[in-house]
């Protein structure tokens, strides 16, 4: 299987049930600094200034673009908090893993 941020998210996921939390819990080994709380995958950074902090969700929102998976991201004035889940299935799925794969390469 190819690395998480080498993979594409799924277009379509019709059919595809949420990950187990077994399967959550496996795969957070993978997204170094997220971790699994309240149904979501959740990534908190604190930078230098809010110049940083903009710039950095600025390139989320580019990731979240291109995959076409949007995540909730929040802002102060140097923090950042993003949650990633597919609505959809009401779950996380892989596109969820793939995205924040690729956020952490940021």
């Amino acid at each position: 299987m190819a690395k998480l941020n080498e993979r594409t998210c799924q277009s379509s996921i019709d059919g595809v049930s949420p990950l187990s939390e077994s399967d959550i819990e496996k795969m957070l080994d993978h997204i170094k600094g997220w971790s699994y709380k309240a149904e979501r995958l959740c990534l908190s950074k604190v930078f230098k200034n809010h110049y940083q902090a903009m710039a950095f969700v600025n390139a989320v929102a580019w990731v979240s673009h291109t995959e076409n998976h949007h995540p909730s991201i929040t802002v102060g004035y140097k923090d950042v908090h993003i949650e990633y889940w597919t609505h959809d299935i009401n779950g996380i799925s892989e596109n969820d893993f793939i995205c924040a794969a690729k956020v952490n390469e940021l």
